[in-house]
């Protein structure tokens, strides 16, 4: 069982809950089934990374083989994909197995999980901010040593 199947009434209902397919998609057709070393190369996550995702909470309940291996469904990709951009955002680890919580907890967390998805979009909009105002600073710099090295090579070249 997956996290998202730990609420297979609240996935149909929850849209927040998956990142949908990355912009290359490169699951094998008709596959959901994955292994953990097939994971890991499709996302980019180590296998030591997703088995402590499991650990910590943040992907319980992934399913296994009649041998014990990990079987990761392409909810649990679309999951990770979540995970991944939240981690982009800068999101604490604990808030994103507050949030992981929460989506297992059901709908009555919906109020819990906007406050945290806007304290989180709050944040990364200031960060851009600071970022933009960054890039201003280099585009300066880049632009005033531009224009004196072209001043200089002028000089030289007379």
């Amino acid at each position: 069982m997956t996290v998202m199947e730990t609420t297979a009434e609240a996935v149909e209902t929850d849209a927040d809950t998956c990142a949908g397919p990355p912009e290359r998609d490169r699951r094998p057709d008709g596959q959901d089934n994955y292994t953990i070393s097939e994971v890991a190369a499709y996302t980019g996550l180590s296998a030591h990374t997703l088995r402590w995702y499991e650990r910590i909470g943040l992907m319980p309940h992934i399913d296994r083989s009649h041998t014990g291996q990990r079987r990761y469904s392409n909810r649990d990709l679309d999951w990770l994909g979540l995970v991944g951009k939240l981690r982009l955002t800068g999101m604490p680890v604990a808030d994103m197995v507050r949030y992981a919580e929460m989506v297992r907890a059901g709908d009555h967390t919906y109020m819990e999980r906007y406050e945290l998805l806007e304290a989180t979009r709050r944040d990364v909009k200031a960060r851009i901010a600071e970022l933009q105002d960054t890039l201003a600073v280099l585009d300066r710099k880049i632009s005033f040593y531009g224009d004196a090295g072209r001043a200089l090579a002028s000089e030289r070249s007379r």
